[in-house]
C-alpha cells in the first residue's frame, strides 16, 4: 500500500472478517496497511446484510473524497465466509452451511455488487480486482471448512476488468 500511496493513492479498506476488526494486534496488521480503514460488527461475517452495509461506507468514502484523487479500494466480502446459512431461506444454523448456502450468499453479494461498481465508475474509469481469498470445502474428501490444504481451499475465482465511467 505504502507504493500505491507514494504514487497519489488513497488508500482505504472495507473489512469483514475478523482481520479487519481492529480490536486487537492480529485485526490490526491488515487495516494499518491503509490510509483509511473501515471496520464494523455490521461488516462482519454473521451479519446477513453484512456486504449491503460495505457499499454503503463504501459509497460514503467515494462519495467524500476529492474527485481528482486517486483511490485505491479494498473490500474484504465478509458475506462469502461462514456463516452463511442465513443467506438460503429455509436453511437453519442447526444444519449448518452447505454448498447450497455458500450458492446463496453468492447469489445475495451478485444482486448488491453493481451499486459498488456503479459508485467507483462515477469517479470516472476505474480498474477492478475481482478475486477470492480461499475457497471451501463441503465435504470434499471427507473436509469441510477453509483452514486446510485441499485443491478446494487452495482454487479462487480471479477476473479483472475496467470500468468506464458512468
Amino acid at each position: 500500500m505504502s507504493g500505491l500511496a507514494a504514487a497519489g493513492y488513497h488508500t482505504v479498506c472495507v473489512g469483514g472478517v475478523g482481520f479487519f476488526n481492529q480490536r486487537g494486534p492480529l485485526g490490526s496488521v491488515l487495516p494499518g496497511y491503509f490510509r483509511e480503514s473501515h471496520w464494523e460488527p455490521e461488516f462482519g461475517v454473521t451479519s446477513p446484510t453484512s456486504f449491503e452495509a460495505q457499499i454503503d461506507r463504501a459509497e460514503k468514502v467515494i462519495a467524500g473524497l476529492d474527485p481528482g484523487r486517486r483511490l485505491f479500494l479494498f473490500v474484504n466480502v465478509s458475506a462469502l465466509h461462514q456463516p452463511n446459512w442465513f443467506h438460503l431461506p429455509g436453511a437453519t444454523r442447526e444444519a449448518g452451511d452447505t454448498r447450497a448456502t455458500h450458492a446463496a450468499a453468492l447469489e445475495y453479494v451478485d444482486r448488491h455488487v453493481d451499486r459498488l461498481l456503479a459508485a467507483l465508475g462515477r469517479r470516472g474509469p476505474a480498474f477492478a480486482i475481482v478475486c477470492s481469498d480461499h475457497g471451501t470445502a463441503y465435504g470434499d474428501d471427507g473436509y469441510t471448512g477453509h483452514r486446510l490444504g485441499h485443491e478446494a481451499v487452495w482454487t479462487v475465482p480471479y477476473t479483472h476488468f475496467f470500468l468506464e465511467a458512468r
